[in-house]
């Protein structure tokens, strides 16, 4: 196995032309604000380049882990041991006779929203206020106000673990409540290249004011601080939130994370907060869920990097 230091040679003689950046902190790139040095950093303009460096850390044998926007993310505070690429491919086309959508998955969900609103596209719109790229969405099934992901993915182009392109369909992306197989051992690795969405004509004044009072009900209800999203899953017929205010822990905090005022199923960075306190939070919501209600919380947000065993059980 070749050793991780020769990656920028072999980087620069492969004439990957992002720069390949050391030690580079991951606070600045994910929306927490929260995330200690990745050994390694690049980002992909175009879907070429996206392949190259993953192609790159897997045969140097190099962790690697693809990123958008950084958000649904909390990176450790001792950082990631490898490769992290940030996806910024963007480019998509719409079919008008089909009503199909392709788009590459480094795009801005809430920027797809607006689009395809604007265009009198229908299938889109509960995203607008939703902060990251559509490959994440994908990866999380993200939703809101009823909707979801599953709901117009009609096809999804990846980079397997053997480097070949796969086209995969919807019931093999294993869609569940805030998941995919990519959120699964077997499947990590994977990469998401681009999706084929399917929409449906609709009425764009409908859809634009559909647009505005999601805007409008996101600003009222969620915070404005640094976070990474909702942090835990809904239990089955109940609400996050909810049961972490009835525990009384709207506005705790260890440090500079805390529980936010606005909606308790956040935690925000209110200026220094490190990965490890909002950790402490983490465990501190399901202690005290776990005592008044007897119900387990699972996370909605994902942890990147290295994690004391403990932390990941």
């Amino acid at each position: 196995m070749t050793s991780g230091r020769d990656l920028p040679t072999i980087a620069q003689e492969r004439r990957l032309s992002s720069p390949l950046l050391v030690d580079e902190p991951l606070s600045k790139h994910t929306s927490f604000r929260i995330g200690g040095p990745a050994d390694f950093f690049a980002v992909a303009e175009n879907e070429d380049e996206l392949c190259g460096w993953v192609s790159l850390a897997r045969e140097l044998g190099q962790p690697y882990f693809v990123i958008g926007k950084g958000t649904n993310l909390l990176v450790a505070d001792e950082g990631f041991k490898g490769l992290i690429i940030e996806n910024r491919c963007s480019t998509h086309t719409v079919n008008g006779d089909l009503h199909i959508l392709h788009a590459e998955a480094g795009l801005s969900l809430a920027r797809l929203a607006r689009q395809t609103a604007a265009r009198g596209l229908q299938g889109l719109e509960w995203a607008v206020g939703i902060p990251g790229t559509l490959g994440g969405a994908i990866v999380n099934n993200a939703g809101a106000y009823n909707g979801s992901m599953a709901d117009c993915v009609h096809e999804v182009t990846i980079l397997d673990r053997q480097g070949r392109t796969q086209r995969l369909r919807p019931a093999e992306l294993r869609f569940g409540y805030r998941a995919s197989r990519f959120r699964e051992p077997p499947y990590r690795g994977e990469v998401i290249l681009s999706s084929d969405l399917s929409l449906t004509p609709a009425s764009t004044a409908m859809l634009e004011e559909r647009v505005e009072r999601y805007t409008s009900l996101r600003l009222e209800t969620q915070p404005r601080e640094p976070s990474a999203g909702s942090v835990f899953r809904n239990p089955e017929g109940l609400k996050a939130g909810k049961l972490i205010e009835e525990a009384g822990l709207k506005g705790a905090s260890v440090g500079d994370a805390a529980i936010s005022h606005r909606h308790a199923n956040y935690i925000v960075n209110q200026g220094q907060a490190t990965a490890d306190q909002v950790w402490q939070l983490i465990q501190l919501v399901r202690n005290r869920v776990w005592e008044l209600h007897r119900v387990r919380m699972e996370l909605e947000i994902e942890l990147v990097g290295e994690w004391p065993h403990a932390h990941v059980s």
